[in-house]
């Protein structure tokens, strides 16, 4: 089992922007030290809920100032990325990490981001897989060309190749963020493991990871990377000596987080959508994760594996909000929870 922390770089009411950054910035750094597998960096635009624009920038700053972690993005939004831009990113930083960055991407939503960038609706409700597609063959082919709807270029070489990195792996990992049974489906046939989300119970992710593997066997994918797919799944994580103080940390911190934050998002062409109770969403959080006391965090992520057959974890540890409270949640997972999964 790998444990890693999912950083948001949130910033919670009566914070600066430089705070929530700075906060992600240290929390990735004491994650390493606590012995933590990973870093997963979360990306959004224009909104408090994650002040990190550009995850892959981030990765390149932390890969430099750790030396043993992987550092992901969960996830890179591909709509409004070129993806031979992310791909090429992508690559430098699997060569010069000695292959510790993995790509996570997903669709993200129907946010005025597409508007500010410039790709459009289209890129996300039917583009994906397009983009998707152009991506995986750039980190996999030494020279690619493209002929589809969205993008047309001539064959041209992949420079840095990422197979030419100084370590086992002849590519950055690629991962999919998925939310239906169409991304599910799309990240099988493409053999590319899941990133599966934090408001999601451990049922619906074990269907998700079992019809992830119909899908697979379907198209013919080899039984073996079936069996070792790597799924990621996304929790919150909070520990104290009782679990209603560990509760209380969250409860008291995070709905107002989640309401400045979910309520700054604006569509792109003015659709109604609905907005969780924070509270509410809070609360279910607190029920589906590991909250409590480091025997019942180790519990809890042990059940989910075993229900699930996810390994890898990516937990949020920010809720509190606070810098100090932030790192010792981070040293406590990696001294006191840890040891109980090994």
């Amino acid at each position: 089992m790998r444990v890693g922390s999912f950083v948001l770089a949130a910033q919670f009411p009566g914070q600066g922007q430089g705070e929530a950054l700075h906060r992600a910035v240290r929390s990735a750094e004491v994650a390493e030290e606590a012995g933590l597998d990973a870093v997963w960096l979360a990306e959004h635009h224009f909104v408090p809920y994650g002040t990190c624009p550009s995850a892959v920038t981030l990765a390149a700053l932390l890969l430099g100032r750790t030396r043993r972690i992987r550092v992901g993005t969960a996830v890179s939004v591909l709509p409004t990325a070129h993806p031979v831009a992310l791909g090429e990113q992508a690559a430098l930083l699997h060569v010069t990490s000695g292959g510790r960055f993995s790509l996570g991407v997903g669709r993200g939503g129907p946010w005025v981001d597409l508007e500010v960038f410039g790709s459009g609706l289209a890129a996300y409700e039917s583009g994906f897989p397009e983009s998707l597609d152009l991506l995986v063959r750039w980190l996999r082919d030494p020279r690619v060309a493209a002929a589809g709807e969205r993008f047309r270029f001539r064959e041209v070489a992949v420079v840095p190749r990422p197979s030419e990195s100084l370590s086992d792996a002849e590519g950055p990992e690629v991962v999919v963020a998925c939310t239906s049974p169409a991304s599910v489906r799309l990240a099988a046939e493409r053999g590319l493991s899941m990133l599966l989300g934090m408001h999601v119970g451990d049922e619906e992710k074990a269907e998700m990871v079992a019809l992830w593997g119909r899908h697979a066997r379907a198209v013919g994918r080899p039984e073996a990377e079936i069996r070792d797919a790597a799924h990621v799944s996304a929790g919150v994580c909070q520990i104290a000596d009782r679990r209603t103080d560990a509760a209380e940390t969250l409860l008291k911190a995070m709905p107002g987080w989640l309401k400045q934050g979910l309520e700054a998002h604006v569509t792109v062409d003015g659709r109604v959508r609905r907005m969780r109770d924070p509270m509410a969403y809070t609360e279910l959080l607190c029920g589906l994760h590991p909250v409590g006391t480091p025997r019942l965090c180790a519990d809890r992520l042990a059940a989910t594996s075993e229900r699930t057959g996810i390994s890898r974890f990516a937990l949020l540890v920010e809720g509190s909000g606070d810098l100090a409270a932030t790192e010792e949640n981070i040293r406590r997972l990696g001294t006191d929870v840890l040891p109980q999964l090994h």
